[in-house]
């Protein structure tokens, strides 16, 4: 079964992360950050990977710990439920509409991490939230699982719309990746013989 369970302990944050590549979008996510949480849900729903994420940190200086030490457990995690990536799609895209907001997200789970952000929120929060947070959430995220990943917005005037799209289409896309490909079978998806 492709899963994997990954901790991390610093002087700032705990983190303990707990992923399943063939589930059904399953989440329990408590982060203490609210906004955070309900994003994390439906990265979890949208991607089908069932996702448990516990964390606690320094929230009394501010989010930022938290943010970005989750995304560097979850994208180990990812790395790690994913293996050697024999079988897989690898490449995901998917444009997401949420009223006013589209975001496109294209990625590739290459080894290779690379971010390419292209998200500009109208306003520096959402609720308490500061919407600077996710993009460190998915540099982490894309680092430490190998992932090329581009988010683009094309249309936004709602922070609260735009930074949900963003999970949303790279959720959608990642589900794509990480299926199986029936024509694949055990074949590694590269001619470099890793990935």
């Amino acid at each position: 079964m492709r899963n994997a369970t990954i901790t991390r302990q610093t002087h700032e944050t705990r983190v303990a992360v707990t992923v399943n590549l063939d589930g059904t979008g399953a989440y329990e996510n408590a982060t203490g950050v609210g906004f955070f949480d309900h994003m994390l849900d439906q990265l979890a729903r949208h991607s089908l990977i069932d996702m448990t994420i516990h964390a606690t940190g320094d929230l009394h200086i501010d989010d930022h710990h938290t943010v970005e030490d989750v995304g560097i457990t979850l994208g180990q995690a990812l790395s790690a439920a994913l293996g050697d990536k024999r079988g897989i799609r690898r490449y995901g895209h998917f444009d997401l509409a949420m009223d006013d907001a589209l975001v496109r997200a294209a990625l590739d789970l290459s080894g290779r991490p690379y971010l390419v952000w292209n998200v500009d929120f109208p306003t520096a929060k959402i609720g308490n939230f500061d919407t600077e947070l996710v993009r460190e959430f998915f540099q982490a995220l894309s680092t430490h699982a190998g992932i090329t990943l581009h988010v683009d917005q094309l249309h936004g005037l709602n922070s609260h719309h735009i930074g949900e799209a963003a999970f949303k289409a790279v959720a959608r896309a990642l589900r794509a990746a990480v299926e199986p490909d029936p024509r694949m079978g055990a074949a590694l998806p590269s001619t470099k013989g890793a990935l």
